[in-house]
Parts: structure tokens; C-alpha cells; sequence
């Protein structure tokens, strides 16, 4: 089968190197015994593959491997206990090995896509839609009437959480850099959109009555400090990544002036430790999708061999939804 490798760790540009490989078994390394074979249609492309490209990420698997975690396609063989059946379309979250042609992923991370749903649609749908709803409402406590703000809001995550948060009832205000991007934001559904290079503290403050409930950051760098100060008492701040290339520090001090948190959102590290929260999550995206909350938003479409130019678009934080490879 086709396939992308990883062959060295010098970035986007000269690390992917396309090759044929041998089709995985039904079998998925982490659960033995059990796994979901899925013909490949289309892949998402996300941040941890930009750092693997570089060898930054904290999965540093051996030199050659099929990066890519996130796949949307049809369903070749199951093993273990699945209620799917060979031929359903489905998203699959395989961790490893998902831009090639055929990939495998563990059966408690392989959902059925819904029929509103394409396969790119579906290739988005584990990694940002479920990241989204476990930061938001497993880990931030988001409540109906509440206000979100929600940085890097144009990108797989921030347009994700923008249709969750207003999926649970709450008011959202998106924070992005550019007119593109706002346009994407109000396409996902955004209630307000500020900008990153303007006073975006300070409208979220008089936009939310006196300073939001709850700030999703996926960015980091240097305006971490400001989301702090755009909380109202007992507001809290979820961290989900550092897509800003900078990991800020914050004077905790701070936090005892109105109540506030800093909540930690690592799905990856929870999930995969804990494999039944996967379908109560899951179940809770599908409600969403059926209420006509969630309707991901596919940006950038690549072939498989210019996965080079769809890592570039995502370190150059010029996504616009989810980037995604076609596959087949």
C-alpha cells in the first residue's frame, strides 16, 4: 500500500517521503487481540505531526513511521468485541499510521460516521471534536448560559469547540488574526469574533457582562496573562495545547484574586487510560450531531504526496478548519 514515512526528523519540508509498506493486520498494537482494519479515504492533519516532522513531540517513535492519528474511511475487519461490521463508515482515531492507504485503530476509538457526515468530515471529527467537548465540559465545567472565549478559533480545535460550547448552551467569543479566519469563525457558528492584534481582552470583558466563564486556549505564548485577566470571578482558564510555539508561565497569584483556575485538558493522556470515557464522549458528539449542533468545518484539502504543503499550512497557523488528505 501507499504510504507517508517520517524518514527524518528535519521538518515539514524534507521529512515525509512517500513508499510503499505492507498493510497492516486487524490488530492494533495497544490493544492485542482486538482492532479495526479501515480502507483509508481521508486523513486529518493536526500540530503533533508538524512536531514529529522535527522529533518534538512526546511520541517519538522509532525512525521510519507512518505519522498521522486521525482517518475517515470503511470498515475492512473488525476483531474483539465491536458492535461495527465490515463495510460501515466510520472515523477512526489509529494514533499512528494513518496517512497510508489502510490503517488500524484500537476499537474503543472507531465510531461510526453519522450520514450527514463525509469522510473528511469524519477525518475531523475524533482528535478536534472530542479534544473540544472533554476540554469544555469533562474538565471546564462549562454550563448552559454560560460565555467561552476561545483562542486559534479558525483552526480544527478552536472551530470544534466553537460548535460544542454552543452545542451545551453557551455563548461563544472567538479570537483570531486575521479577516479569513474570522469569516471561518462565524461560519462555525461563532456568537462574537475579536481579533488577536486588537483589544481583544478588553471587548471580551464588555461582551461577556463583566469578563467570561471560561477561556479555551489551544495557543499558549504571550497572551496567556490577558486570558487570566478577561475572567470573571471564579472563571477558568483550559489549557489544550501550544500551537504559539511558546508554553507561558503564570505569577499564581493572580488566581487568588478572583477565584480563578488553570485547568489542564490533555485527552489523549485521559482517554487512553481510561478507554469507556471514549464512548460516553463519543455518544455525546453523536447527540450533538443529530441536534444539528456540530457540522465540522473541512478547510485545506491535500493529495497524499503533498503532505509536506499541509504540514507547512498548520506551523504557519494559517489553517482554516481541518486540514486534511485525500487519501482515495
Amino acid at each position: 500500500m501507499r504510504a507517508l514515512q517520517i524518514t527524518e526528523l528535519t521538518g515539514p519540508d524534507t521529512a515525509l517521503k512517500i513508499v510503499d509498506v505492507p498493510e497492516p493486520g486487524a490488530e492494533h498494537p495497544m490493544t492485542p487481540g482486538s482492532g479495526v482494519l479501515v480502507d483509508v479515504h481521508a486523513a486529518g492533519v493536526s500540530f503533533p505531526e508538524v512536531l514529529q516532522t522535527r522529533g518534538e513531540y512526546q511520541v517519538r517513535p522509532p525512525l521510519p513511521f507512518v505519522p498521522g492519528s486521525e482517518v475517515g474511511g470503511v470498515v475492512r475487519e473488525v476483531r474483539g468485541d465491536s458492535p461495527l461490521q465490515p463495510g460501515d463508515r466510520v472515523a477512526a482515531f489509529c494514533m499512528l499510521g494513518g496517512f497510508a492507504e489502510v490503517a488500524v485503530a484500537p476499537t474503543f476509538l472507531t465510531f461510526k460516521i453519522p450520514d450527514a457526515l463525509d469522510f473528511a468530515q469524519g477525518a475531523a471529527l475524533i482528535l478536534n471534536y472530542h479534544t473540544a467537548y472533554f476540554a469544555l465540559k469533562l474538565r471546564g465545567r462549562l454550563a448552559e448560559g454560560e460565555t467561552v472565549l476561545i483562542h486559534g478559533a479558525a483552526g480544527g480545535v478552536g472551530t470544534a469547540s466553537i460548535q460544542v460550547a454552543k452545542g451545551l448552551g453557551a455563548t461563544t467569543i472567538a479570537v483570531v488574526s486575521t479577516d479569513e479566519k474570522a469569516e471561518v469563525a462565524k461560519r462555525a457558528g461563532a456568537d462574537h469574533v475579536v481579533r488577536s492584534d486588537g483589544a481583544w481582552k478588553d471587548e471580551a470583558v464588555e461582551l461577556s457582562g463583566g469578563g467570561v466563564h471560561l477561556v479555551l486556549d489551544p495557543v499558549g505564548g504571550d497572551r496567556f496573562t490577558d486570558s487570566l485577566r478577561s475572567l470573571r470571578r471564579a472563571g477558568r482558564v483550559v489549557v489544550v495545547g501550544f500551537t504559539g510555539g511558546s508554553i507561558p508561565e503564570v505569577r499564581v497569584n493572580r488566581l487568588l484574586l478572583r477565584n480563578t483556575e488553570v485547568i489542564g485538558a490533555g485527552w489523549g493522556e485521559w482517554v487512553l487510560s481510561n478507554p469507556p470515557v471514549n464512548l460516553e464522549i463519543g455518544a455525546a458528539i453523536d447527540e450533538l450531531i443529530a441536534g444539528g449542533h456540530i457540522d465540522p468545518i473541512v478547510g485545506q484539502r491535500f493529495p497524499l504526496d503533498a503532505a509536506a504543503d499541509a504540514l507547512k499550512t498548520i506551523d504557519g497557523r494559517g489553517a482554516l478548519g481541518k486540514v486534511v488528505l485525500d487519501v482515495r
